[in-house]
């Protein structure tokens, strides 16, 4: 595949970008907020997933109601709000040095200017999140962890960029497949595809995505996960950069440390996840 949009991934220290992850899984929760407050409901929570902007290295929401849509540039932590032709922001807030309660000040004061009842951002989350300080009250401090969200940035446009193909090839292949989103409880970016099973009546599903890192893996990872599990006994080799993971899910994986040592980064990386679905779907079907 081309390389047009790939970043080259640099080793980062583990504990720094864990921070910057954190963070950005704080700040995006006003995205995610901001969805369930104003768009209509869809039994998947679909109204909540969020999609990657190209153009603003970061995630938007869905339009509200009116057109407007809410969005988070990664490297830098800035809400802003766009009007529904999205040729820019039209209010800004950069969440640096800032908690909260002055995020929820600005984004109540926005939204009620727009005759919403600011008071639907107060509801109680329907997840926990990782524990943070941020949770306490504590500022973010985007700028002391510049270097870290702008390689978070890298990390989730390139999978959106690699998703993006992997979808487009199960679309092709008359395959059920998810638009990249990504969904703010765990943070990840990923495409779901749905397929029949050896099983009469049972769907299969095979998620494909990319997760900043979580209680697994603290680094980001790409997963392959397969479900219904099949028997981890008889699992199947992987390309190269992958291995199975068996505790609690089953899904091919390939970690950070992995990844940014590869040879060709984006090729190796592509190899994986294509190599992986294929072996994911002859398991199950």
């Amino acid at each position: 595949m081309s390389g047009s949009g790939w970043r080259p991934l640099p080793g980062m220290d583990r504990r720094r970008l864990s921070e910057a992850r954190l963070q950005a899984h704080y700040a995006v929760q006003w995205l995610a907020r901001t969805a369930r407050g104003y768009i209509q409901p869809r039994p998947d929570d679909g109204h909540t997933s969020l999609l990657w902007d190209r153009s603003l290295d970061g995630l938007m929401t869905q339009a509200l109601p009116d057109g407007t849509r809410l969005s988070l540039p990664i490297a830098d932590l800035t809400l802003a709000l766009h009007d529904g032709t999205r040729a820019g922001p039209v209010q800004s807030f950069r969440l640096n040095q800032q908690p909260d309660t002055q995020a929820r000040q600005w984004l109540g004061a926005q939204l009620a200017a727009r005759g919403l009842d600011a008071r639907a951002l107060d509801a109680a989350s329907p997840y926990p999140l990782p524990a943070h300080a941020i949770a306490q009250g504590a500022v973010y401090d985007a700028a002391g962890c510049a270097d870290a969200l702008a390689a978070l940035a890298a990390w989730y446009g390139n999978a959106e960029l690699l998703l993006s193909g992997v979808q487009s090839q199960m679309l092709e292949r008359k395959l059920a497949a998810s638009p990249v989103c990504c969904w703010p409880h765990h943070f990840d970016i990923a495409t779901l595809i749905a397929l029949p099973t050896r099983t009469a009546g049972v769907t299969g599903y095979v998620g494909v995505g990319l997760s900043p890192g979580d209680d697994y893996y603290d680094e980001p990872y790409y997963y392959v996960s397969v479900y219904p599990r099949p028997d981890a006994a008889a699992l199947p080799s992987l390309p190269a950069l992958g291995f199975w993971h068996t505790h609690e899910f089953t899904a091919a994986v390939s970690p950070a440390h992995r990844i940014v040592a590869a040879q060709d980064q984006m090729s190796e990386t592509d190899d994986f996840l294509r190599g992986s679905v294929a072996v994911a779907i002859e398991l199950l079907s």
